[in-house]
């Protein structure tokens, strides 16, 4: 008895030993204790708990029974004192084992949530991540945009000042048009007058042949 709970002790020990280790057995540990808590596993661990439980109260019980009798008695005799130290052992690795499987339990708890949160944090981190560059591919594509509108304007004022010139240029051309036309207008009346002073001329020599 006292040799399976040493053995039992001994692997309780190996396996908590390998989950608070980052090792390649911790690995192979967690996937074993997954298995195990898929199937059966959480059944057979409820009935040998609950076995070695009676087997520790017996174990006490037989302890106060040894103490009882030696209060009668007045002394614990050869025996009785190899029993209490056999029953104390046992109670005290049955103590341990149970501590001991609660322990793994926890660990092999706290170590798969510690890993769904690390993937909930990666894939928060990936969306982020994912976030920030389509944030910056939509400021690359605002500058772009900005820089665009930018030189568009640009050239709308390069447009405006240029329709200003040929504007100015046009209203110049038209002015000296209409001093051209004027010019001409009056030189079409000069060219009346001249004509009409011909013609009197010509009308006075003929009346003075």
């Amino acid at each position: 008895m006292i040799q399976l709970l040493f053995t039992v002790l001994s692997a309780e020990v190996g396996v908590a030993v390998a989950l608070l280790f980052k090792t390649p057995l911790r690995k192979l540990v967690i996937l074993g204790l997954d298995r195990f808590k898929r199937g059966r596993g959480p059944v057979i661990a409820k009935t040998v708990a609950g076995t070695v439980v009676i087997v520790l109260a017996s174990s006490l019980y037989s302890m106060a029974k040894i103490r009882s009798r030696s209060a009668e008695f007045g002394a614990l005799t050869p025996t009785d004192q190899v029993l209490m130290s056999r029953h104390l052992l046992e109670a005290s690795i049955m103590g341990y084992s149970l501590f001991l499987a609660l322990i793994i339990d926890r660990l092999h708890h706290y170590i798969r949530e510690l890993r769904g949160l690390r993937k909930s944090m990666e894939a928060v981190m990936k969306h982020n991540r994912v976030l920030e560059e389509t944030k910056r591919g939509g400021s690359d594509k605002i500058k772009t945009r900005d820089s665009e509108i930018a030189s568009l304007n640009e050239q709308i004022k390069n447009l405006k000042f240029e329709s200003e010139e040929r504007m100015k240029e046009a209203r110049a051309a038209e002015a000296n048009v209409m001093a051209l036309r004027k010019q001409s207008d009056d030189l079409l009346i000069e060219y009346d007058r001249l004509l009409e002073d011909n013609q009197n001329i010509n009308n006075q020599l003929v009346a003075f042949n």
